[in-house]
């Protein structure tokens, strides 16, 4: 067995403090910051409105300031996405933990454009760092429930954060602030219980040249990133739209200058996602990603004739639907390529996966935010809604035609 194969070890379930977690404390941990992360990442979204109002920008620099969160996440996937593999799951969640609690500083103190933007990049920072890290250490305690949480946890999150911060925005007092003392507070518990997470990879020699920038993906994992790479494009090309221009869209099609319906339009596309996760967890995966790319061309058709017509429930309607395929396309991605990685390369490909997710996140909405200067909201969305069908159209024919594979060959048909 070579040192990298035996990187995931059983007999290492013990290690670290001596009354460290065992694997339910450490599933439960490791869910609920997975979810503080994706609610912080989600959080500014009910508040670019009042930024803009503070502040006076820019559809575009909003779209900025949403792009360079995904930037800075992808930089830091790129580099550090699979140092867990090498020095221990532990160590990068802790690090990371921290350094999303000093975001959340630097969000609270932020009084321009250029501090929202430094403390978004290091909140990408933070997050690069540990999507990786969570995703593998929670397959590393239980492969089953590992998988399912990396699936919904991550859309919970942004559920949360989206609807909480549009709340206290709009019904509490400092409005700007209180949001990111509630999550600071989060992180805070959070760090302290990490010490006690048991440590799942024995610590490997490579860790200095692992920081090198390069996506790893396993030579048995390419196809099954590329046969998913068309609906994982498409769903969160639409996930970066509803976070950065979609509560502007709502307020134009409702009506209501209320942050909270901001907030309610991302929690209505993500909660639905959640849901779909977990109704889907036992369908076999092609068929999860054919229903997620039928219900995305279903949904967006929707949502643009509610945006047409100006009719509220059309628009939600098909929110709803389009949070259905955000779900349960991204659960049939996620299924399909995740169980090709052998242990010691788990982080590696998480970390590949995300880069090519957060990649459809940020660019599609930065030329979004330009093209709002140049044609206006209503054209943008038709674009980009066309794009977004286009892409799932796509995904489900070649979902019917190419045949998915196992690392050793045989055709996919298991769960």
């Amino acid at each position: 067995m070579s040192p990298r194969a035996a990187a995931t070890d059983p007999s290492l379930s013990g290690t670290g403090p001596v009354r460290g977690l065992g694997p339910t404390g450490s599933v439960v941990l490791l869910a609920s910051i997975l979810i503080a992360f994706m609610a912080a990442s989600s959080a500014p979204t009910p508040l670019y409105g009042l930024y803009r109002e503070a502040w006076g920008f820019s559809p575009i620099t909003l779209t900025v300031v949403f792009g360079i969160y995904a930037f800075s996440l992808l930089l830091s996937l790129l580099t550090v996405g699979a140092l867990s593999d090498y020095i221990g799951r532990r160590p990068v969640v802790l690090a990371s933990v921290v350094l999303q609690a000093v975001a959340m500083v630097l969000f609270i103190l932020a009084n321009d454009v250029p501090m929202l933007i430094a403390a978004r990049v290091v909140q990408g920072l933070a997050t690069g760092a540990a999507m990786s890290a969570l995703g593998a250490a929670l397959l590393d305690v239980n492969r089953t429930w590992g998988a399912l949480i990396n699936s919904v946890m991550p859309i919970v999150g942004m559920a949360i954060g989206a609807l909480g911060s549009s709340v206290l925005v709009q019904f509490a007092p400092a409005p700007l602030h209180l949001v990111y003392v509630v999550l600071l507070g989060v992180l805070l518990i959070q760090g302290v219980v990490t010490f006690f997470l048991r440590e799942t990879v024995r610590p490997q020699p490579g860790a200095l040249a692992s920081l090198r920038p390069k996506v790893r993906v396993p030579a048995q994992a390419r196809r099954a990133l590329m046969m998913v790479a068309p609906v994982d494009v498409a769903v969160w090309a639409l996930g970066g739209f509803f976070l950065s221009l979609g509560p502007t869209l709502a307020r134009v099609v409702t009506g209501e200058q209320a942050p909270v319906v901001g907030g309610l339009l991302v929690f209505t596309l993500t909660i639905c996602g959640a849901a779909s996760v977990l109704a889907f967890r036992n369908t076999e995966a092609r068929r999860t990603m054919n229903i997620g790319a039928a219900a995305l061309i279903v949904g967006i058709a929707t949502v643009l004739a509610g945006v047409h017509t100006h009719v509220s429930f059309w628009f939600f309607a098909g929110t709803t639907i389009a949070g259905v395929g955000f779900g349960a396309a991204f659960l049939g991605a996620v299924r399909t390529v995740m169980p090709m990685a052998l242990p010691h390369e788990r982080a590696g490909l998480m970390a590949a996966f995300y880069v090519l997710s957060y990649f459809a996140m940020s660019l599609p909405a930065m030329v979004a935010g330009a093209l709002v200067g140049q044609v206006g909201l209503i054209p943008t969305t038709d674009i980009y809604g066309a794009a977004v069908i286009l892409l799932a159209t796509a995904a489900l024919i070649g979902s019917m035609t190419l045949r998915p594979v196992t690392p050793h060959g045989s055709t996919l048909s298991s769960r």
